[in-house]
């Protein structure tokens, strides 16, 4: 059967007629000399050095499109949840030694992990079937919820309590850095669209998540006004009932719109070389030559393990400035949030600290979105490697800036001396700036390292750009454990104490 005549056999819908494989040269015995790999349906034209495309945009539906904005917000969910019930861990700690340096304790532990676990799951990540790796981890993340909305019940020992929030804080994001590998790994065969709607998923679950805290918040102050400076935890137990208890359940939504992508014909088609997982078959071989043939050119991923670790260390010098940027941006952002601004209480006395807590959150995950949104605006884009430094470099100013906020410094500071800025509304402002800075800045640097047009540092070389991209990602979690730790100097600075006992 000729070419024109199978072509014509396949449904124009399915994903099949697409695209499909043409021999590779080093399999051909006889015939004409052809270095493509891949002929496109429709395409008459033989080119024998064809660009490297992406997936055909057919392959990404609507419906496709909806599971991997899901996917997006279960992969930062796990730290959306930790983060926005910090009040009622607190609450449940109260005349504990354990409770200034909670937060701290708390971060650092998520963050700490997820980068372990990280590295582990994209180490492994060729010998395991994304489906079931996505499956099992979001079942966990189901269960590690529930833990969650069942611990709102009752109330043990501050230190029994201060165990059992770490040790889901270190699961939460175990489940969640295999999550991050094996749909990145899925979202990638689908070509960039259905990247950047995992992003947009993980950049909207956060405000999700602290616009939930804070209706949560407002109708537990609602319910019982406040009525002396000290909470009794009431209020934070109720918002935190609401807000676990959503999170389960929109955890147990994902995992079945995960289950409806995978029986879809566009999945088992275009993920098909990973779901079979690793195999030394000779038609495994095969598939691996089409998922090749599929990305670029056909020998880009040949080659022993010890050239892929050169390649990857060679690129990420040849990025270092923009690893260095979006590294140090997410350290001064973990620094600062929230370990000081959580420790920022209102100047208004009429306002709940549960509420201004909650609100507090929200307006950092408006600002962080809006930093995002505005790298999508061409007017707002910066390339530059050396501007996009100085800028992630320039945010050390807002350590200092939150410091002259209504910071509670423990019993050594007067109360009598007010903060230099003694106003919410600048405290909400300098919030806003604080998350606006951290999307634009750390979008700006992962754009572009990865941007054959924009870096000239990876000439012109597409099989750089992946590495690029997961450098980055990896530089990009190391700022947030980095920040985690410095949180325990900043609190030092704060209180003037120590900071792992205080």
């Amino acid at each position: 059967m000729d070419s024109q005549s199978r072509r014509s056999s396949i449904p124009n819908r399915s994903p099949e007629a697409l695209y499909h494989v043409v021999p590779n040269l080093d399999e051909q015995e006889d015939g004409p000399s052809n270095d493509s790999t891949i002929e496109l349906a429709g395409d008459t034209t033989a080119d024998p050095f064809p660009a490297p495309t992406d997936p055909p945009p057919e392959l990404l539906n609507i419906q496709i499109k909806w599971v991997f904005f899901i996917l997006g917000c279960a992969v930062l969910l796990p730290w959306n949840v930790i983060i926005t019930a910090l009040p009622f861990f607190q609450s449940r700690m109260v005349n504990s030694t354990l409770r200034s340096s909670f937060t701290s304790y708390l971060t650092t532990s998520f963050t700490l992990a997820n980068l372990l676990f990280l590295a582990h799951a994209t180490t492994v990540s060729k010998q395991t079937i994304p489906s079931r790796q996505n499956h099992s981890s979001m079942v966990w993340l189901v269960i590690l919820n529930f833990c969650l909305t069942l611990s709102t019940l009752y109330t043990p020992s501050p230190a029994v309590f201060f165990a059992f929030i770490v040790f889901n804080a270190i699961a939460q994001a175990t489940a969640g850095a295999y999550i991050a590998t094996s749909s990145m790994a899925v979202a990638s065969l689908f070509g960039p669209a259905a990247i950047q709607t995992m992003i947009s998923g993980q950049a909207a679950v956060a405000i999700a998540v602290s616009g939930v805290q804070v209706i949560g918040a407002a109708t537990a102050v609602i319910s019982k006004p406040k009525t002396s400076e000290v909470s009794d935890g009431a209020a934070e137990t109720r918002s935190a009932f609401f807000f676990f208890s959503l999170s389960t359940l929109f955890l147990i939504f994902a995992v079945f719109a995960h289950r409806w992508l995978v029986k879809t014909p566009e999945y088992q088609h275009v993920a098909a070389a990973l779901e079979r997982g690793p195999k030394n078959s000779t038609a495994e071989h095969g598939h691996n030559s089409e998922r090749r043939s599929l990305i670029g050119r056909r020998n880009s991923l040949l080659g022993p393990i010890s050239d892929s670790r050169a390649n990857t260390l060679r690129v990420a010098k040849q990025n270092i400035t923009y690893e260095i940027a979006v590294c140090y941006t997410f350290l001064i952002t973990l620094a600062v949030f929230p370990p000081i601004t959580a420790s920022v209480k209102p100047t208004n006395p009429r306002i709940h600290p549960l509420l201004f807590s909650a609100v507090h959150f929200f307006m950092f995950n408006i600002g962080d979105f809006s930093g995002r949104y505005f790298c999508s605006i061409p007017r707002f884009l910066i390339w530059d490697a050396r501007k996009l430094l100085i800028l992630s470099l320039a945010r050390t100013l807002f350590i200092p800036l939150f410091l002259m906020c209504n910071v509670q410094r423990g019993a050594s500071a007067d109360p009598t001396k007010p903060p230099i800025f003694n106003s919410d509304i600048i405290f909400m402002l300098l919030l806003f700036f604080l998350g606006w800075t951290s999307g634009y800045v750390s979008s700006l640097c992962l754009m572009s390292a990865a941007s054959l047009d924009h870096n000239p540092r990876l000439k012109g070389k597409v099989e750089d750009v992946d590495i690029a991209a997961t450098v980055g990602n990896f530089c990009l979690c190391l700022g947030l454990a980095l920040g985690s730790c410095a949180s325990f100097a900043v609190k030092a600075a704060i209180c003037g104490c120590n900071p792992f006992s205080n």
